[in-house]
């Protein structure tokens, strides 16, 4: 009995690391489609999913709008956030560095927080599970109907995402502009433009994250400073720059914190992001799936 009962707890550590891994996945990914055209580690990324949660909140459990309109009028809502966050705070900064536009990012990261909380106090927020709360059990483990969207939206936007930056003529034009920002505008990419595109889709990447963990772990106006910490600690243990690093990333981080807090001490949960964070750092600064000129960055 005590080998059986130990098998269910170690199926339900690794059940909620996939699932807190998901969401931490979505905001590498975030992450990753900004650096990836502009080279600006976007630090406001965290706010993003935290918006998504509490406008779904607003918008369903308070006024009462049916799930699917208030899921994609949420999107549509961050997502012109995002531009905006592009339009008011990157495009105006004159002849920009890297550090001035992360410099900016965090301005904006603690704008959009204080408005948060002054629209929506210090209160949690939550919403009704999709699928309703019935616990399924599995070999001793009890997962949470919702866990399932969480992964399940996770393939969905890894999948859509594949689709579109492989056989799309934007996504192309974005990829290219991460290659080669200069080469793409002599061939007529309108840089700007991608740049606006790649902060749009991270805010909508950010809003469905945001909206899918509100009804496991519900949110608050301040949950996105420690939501962009986990997720650019799964963009650094994958890779900076690469997307299935970011998913590799986030899974990996997500099962070492439920398993740490598992087997360790649940105190410890938020720390373990920070340690793997140091430790991919010091002994594998390019990440699991990074190259070569990204280590070096990070070493500079």
């Amino acid at each position: 009995m005590e080998k059986i009962s130990l098998a269910s707890q170690l199926l339900q550590y690794l059940i909620t690391g996939l699932t807190v891994g998901s969401i931490y996945a979505m905001v590498a990914l975030g992450f990753n489609i900004i650096y990836n055209v502009t080279e600006i580690i976007n630090l406001a990324q965290g706010e993003f999913v935290m918006l998504g949660g509490l406008i779904m909140s607003s918008l369903h459990a308070s006024l009462g709008l049916p799930l699917l309109p208030a899921f994609i009028l949420t999107v549509v809502l961050v997502t012109l956030m995002g531009a905006l966050l592009d339009r008011l705070a990157i495009q105006p900064i004159r002849r920009p560095s890297v550090l001035t536009l992360i410099i900016a990012t965090i301005a904006a990261s603690i704008i959009i927080k204080g408005s948060a909380m002054l629209g929506w106090g210090k209160n949690p927020y939550d919403l009704p599970a999709f699928s309703g709360r019935e616990p399924i059990q599995i070999l001793g483990a009890i997962i949470q109907p919702q866990y399932l969207w969480v992964i399940g939206f996770l393939v969905l936007v890894v999948v859509v995402m594949t689709l579109f930056f492989e056989k799309s003529i934007t996504g192309k034009a974005m990829r290219a502009c991460a290659d080669n920002p200069n080469a793409a505008s002599l061939v007529g990419i309108n840089v700007k433009r991608m740049i606006l595109l790649s902060f749009s889709l991270s805010a909508a990447i950010g809003a469905v994250a945001g909206i899918i963990v509100t009804p496991i772990s519900l949110m608050t106006y301040d949950r996105g400073a420690m939501l962009a910490v986990k997720g650019f600690g799964a963009v650094v243990l994958g890779g900076l720059g690469s997307f299935p690093g970011a998913i590799l990333g986030g899974i990996i981080l997500g099962s070492i914190e439920s398993f740490g807090s598992g087997l360790i001490s649940s105190g410890y949960k938020d720390a373990f992001a920070l340690i793997v964070l140091l430790a991919v750092l010091f002994f594998k600064p390019s990440g699991l799936l990074g190259n070569i000129e990204v280590s070096k960055i990070k070493r500079f």
